[in-house]
């Protein structure tokens, strides 16, 4: 079975099993990762679900679409990492993926 790995803001990493068709949300909000808010339920209307994906990943995931590029625009610790996990739809082919939980806008 396919999975990923989730850092989260104290550094600890936590192996989570990819069901597909799922959101990286859904994956680390079901595995128990507490730091990820999430607060929208996935709807991309708050980006309190940011992660970091790494680098040599970014470029396998679907563009960027203007309704998460504008939210992420707000926050102070945007980079070109940057992505919500509502909005990334996991499969298969991600196995390995690594994400990293943003730190919390004030």
């Amino acid at each position: 079975m396919a999975q990923l790995v989730v850092t989260d803001r104290s550094g600890e990493q936590t192996e989570i099993a990819i069901r597909p068709g799922t959101s990286l949300m859904q994956a680390i909000t079901e595995a128990g990762v507490a730091d990820l808010l999430a607060l929208c339920g996935g709807v991309c209307s708050c980006a309190t679900c940011h992660v970091y994906i790494q680098d040599d990943a970014i470029t396998q995931l679907p563009p960027m679409e203007q309704d998460e590029d504008d939210l992420l625009a707000f926050s102070a610790y945007r980079q070109a990492n940057s992505r919500l996990s509502c909005q990334i739809r996991l499969g298969d082919e991600f196995h390995g993926l690594r994400a990293t939980i943003a730190p919390e806008d004030a």
